[in-house]
């Protein structure tokens, strides 16, 4: 049987799972990755009704996944949409239980140390940044480098999302989940200062989104990423110590995050200014401890017995 027909047998659960995502307010990203991993799982069920789906089904395509080639990450995405998609057959009464809850995630390799710009080169960031639309790419960069916002985060930003009276901003982060960081006065500031020289949206669709390009709408992930990209260019160029070093948008984040745990903050706020729903994820930053830690044993003088030093 075709794929195009096997997928047409699940049409129905297609458009409930899709409808869901959606009413969610799901990125446009997530929802393409996740109905194409449905899609392809699904098609390997090779018209089975979703109600006799069990888990052997599911763990059997993950392994199929796995030798031919898949990340844990990638395998993990999959098994994320399918959960997803049993949780949405559930409610809408297409199915009694959910197969792919009880299935333990693949084992990801421990991230190395992530890359960071120590504190002098990323006070210079702004100063980096020329252009026409000058004013609005400082504002990017700053909300990137001091408050540690995503690429994805940027791009979904809306004017409503700041609130300058309660003094915060609010941020969708991964998983459409919330959060509330309190921005320093200055920031205030600049991000005023671009709203009253905003260009003005041409179509009601993006009539919100905090950031606008030259031709009227919602900034794009890939411009974000350019504006970084240019900005970091121009920053080794003045720092040669720099050159050389994998550069990108974020590791403007990792070094907001590696700033802050070097001042002394708790682990568990900067988990929360972060949104890592898992404080493992926020754990990779504590690198910065690696010298204090060295240098902290280096002060010990432990006190031995006479007959161990006679040893030598």
């Amino acid at each position: 049987m075709s794929y195009s027909l096997i997928i047409e047998d699940y049409e129905i659960d297609l458009n409930y799972f899709l409808v869901y995502m959606r009413n969610r307010e799901y990125s446009e990203e997530t929802q393409k990755a996740y109905m194409h991993d449905l899609k392809h799982f699904l098609h390997g069920l090779n018209g089975k009704p979703v109600r006799e789906v069990t888990d052997l089904d599911i763990m059997t395509h993950l392994s199929e996944k796995r030798e031919s080639g898949a990340g844990a990450r990638y395998r993990n995405r999959c098994q994320s949409a399918i959960r997803l998609f049993f949780k949405v057959m559930i409610k809408f009464n297409r199915c009694e239980a959910n197969p792919a809850a009880d299935i333990e995630k693949a084992k990801i390799e421990k991230k190395r140390k992530p890359a960071f710009l120590e504190q002098k080169f990323l006070d210079c960031c702004t100063e980096m940044v020329e252009g026409k639309y000058q004013l609005r790419d400082v504002s990017i960069i700053a909300l990137m480098a001091y408050a540690g916002l995503r690429v994805s985060e940027i791009v979904r930003l809306n004017v409503n999302d700041w609130n300058k009276t309660a003094g915060e901003l609010a941020i969708r982060g991964k998983g459409e989940k919330w959060r509330y960081v309190p921005l320093p006065p200055i920031l205030h500031e600049l991000l005023g200062q671009y709203l009253q020289h905003r260009i003005a949206p041409k179509n009601k669709k993006d009539q919100y989104a905090f950031f606008i390009t030259q031709f009227g709408r919602r900034i794009s992930k890939r411009m974000v990423q350019t504006i970084a990209e240019n900005m970091l260019t121009s920053l080794s160029s003045r720092f040669p110590e720099l050159q050389g070093m994998s550069l990108s948008a974020h590791k403007l984040r990792h070094s907001f995050a590696t700033g802050l745990l070097r001042n002394g903050t708790d682990l568990r706020a900067v988990q929360e200014l972060l949104g890592h729903e898992d404080i493992s994820t926020t754990q990779i930053y504590t690198h910065v401890f690696d010298e204090a830690k060295k240098e902290a044993m280096g002060k010990i003088q432990p006190v031995l017995p006479g007959f161990v030093l006679k040893q030598r």
